[in-house]
């Protein structure tokens, strides 16, 4: 079937709840043997609960899936190899990397501390690091290999509502830059890496999407962002790398960045400075 994902494995990090789970189940769906891997940690990161990845283990088989949990702590690159350790020692192969795990918080420039930055730097991007470092040896050794990050438009925009000042936004924008950069690294060896900036509706933004999303007819639900994922993990994207799409509710947009030479910014620097020098 199109979109077939028959014989791949896929290591699926924060795979226990929300968008993560959703990617999980579809992948299995497709075909795919998967790794949930998933600390059961609150919101900030704190906390452990191995059952959140074990319940959505439980529902991949009960649908005649293969799958089997994972509680690697992604945050060092020690545990990003551990999980891609785990589908090596259970299913012998690893193909597919989605980077979802994540955490929440930040706060404003005077508020911020070392502590609460690090973490979320920890889990959101080097979680990402660490899993595609882990996983790139046999990725090139098998001329293929898939890597989905994930992004947030708090990259671009940390207004957007929940954007949680210094800290997450941040995050996000490394993880947007990284995928940029594996991309460009893994083009010679059949390796494609993308993103995904999701709009759905999860216990991380349920404060704010509870609203908003029932008053403008919005769907959320998470399976619109994982049809996303389990494309670009499929070989219908095999020419797909280097991009970023948003996806929410069945809705797509690609961004793009663009370098402009008439704006009112640089007409103010040529009137300053005296233009191109």
């Amino acid at each position: 079937m199109a979109g077939s994902l028959a014989g791949r494995v896929a290591l699926v990090t924060g795979g226990g709840r929300g968008i993560g789970r959703a990617h999980a189940l579809l992948l299995a769906e497709r075909g795919a043997a998967v790794v949930v891997c998933d600390v059961g940690a609150e919101l900030d990161g704190r906390g452990r609960d191995p059952s959140v990845a074990e319940a959505v283990v439980a529902e991949i088989v009960a649908r005649g899936g293969a799958a089997v949990a994972d509680g690697s702590d992604i945050s060092t690159f020690a545990g990003g190899a551990d999980a891609v350790q785990r589908a090596l020692e259970v299913f012998g192969r690893i193909d597919i990397v989605v980077n979802n795990a994540g955490v929440a918080g930040g706060a404003d420039i005077e508020d911020i501390t070392e502590e609460a930055l690090g973490r979320i730097m920890a889990v959101n991007f080097y979680g990402s690091v660490g899993t595609a470092k882990a996983a790139w040896p046999h990725f090139r050794a098998q001329r293929r290999g898939r890597v989905v990050n994930t992004v947030s438009e708090v990259a671009l925009d940390t207004k957007i509502p929940g954007g949680g000042g210094i800290g997450y936004g941040a995050a996000k924008a490394a993880v947007w830059s990284l995928t940029i950069s594996l991309a460009e690294a893994g083009r010679a060896h059949g390796i494609t890496v993308n993103a995904v900036s999701p709009g759905a509706f999860t216990r991380m933004n349920e404060a704010m999407f509870a609203a908003s999303a029932p008053r403008a007819g919005l769907d959320l639900d998470p399976v619109h962002v994982a049809r996303v994922v389990a494309w670009l993990a499929s070989d219908d994207a095999a020419d797909v790398t280097g991009r970023v799409v948003h996806a929410a509710g069945g809705h797509h947009r690609e961004y793009v960045t663009a370098r402009h030479r008439d704006t009112e910014l640089v007409a103010r620097l040529d009137d300053s400075l005296g233009g191109a020098a």
